[in-house]
């Protein structure tokens, strides 16, 4: 099963060395892994996507608990959650195909962040899924490169406050 997991760590040189070291010692593959600071700026939040049975899954967090610089770990696996990633197609785009292009971009919400001659560069931000459907769409056009970020999720506001 895949788990999304939330850890609020201290923001000091070494921390995200320790949390993966440690997630990789305990013999689990990484999928996704995003850092960035926090509204506090001694704080980081990373988000890490796992693959692990449950009995694995808590040994993991209760492992990652006992870091010192670990202050909270947040499981978004079963909770209402927003989950996002960012990407950049580079898209072989000849002068007449560039509407077409543009059209795919505009139904998505994505941007066109640069224009070359022979391609277009294109910034999409969505679920996986979206993610998914917008690279399958361009692949008629010819991809050039996809740059993708780490997925990053945080837990939806709570409809009674």
């Amino acid at each position: 099963m895949k788990h999304i997991l939330s850890v609020l760590v201290e923001n000091k040189p070494g921390v995200l060395s320790r949390v993966t070291g440690m997630v990789s010692r305990r013999g689990f593959n990484i999928d996704s892994l995003s850092v960035g600071p926090t509204e506090d700026p001694t704080m980081s939040r990373i988000t890490i996507i796992v693959k692990a049975d449950e009995l694995a899954y808590e040994q993991l967090t209760k492992q990652l608990n006992k870091l010192i610089s670990v202050f909270k770990i947040t499981d978004l696996t079963d909770v209402a959650a927003i989950e996002r990633e960012l990407v950049l197609f580079k898209v072989n785009a000849a002068p007449d195909r560039r509407n077409e292009i543009i059209e795919i971009a505009n139904v998505f919400r994505a941007k066109i962040v640069d224009v070359g001659r022979s391609s277009l560069t294109i910034e999409a931000t969505g679920d996986e899924s979206k993610l998914k459907g917008m690279e399958d769409l361009f692949r008629a056009y010819g991809i050039k490169e996809i740059t993708r970020t780490g997925k990053i999720a945080m837990s939806r506001a709570s409809k009674d406050a």
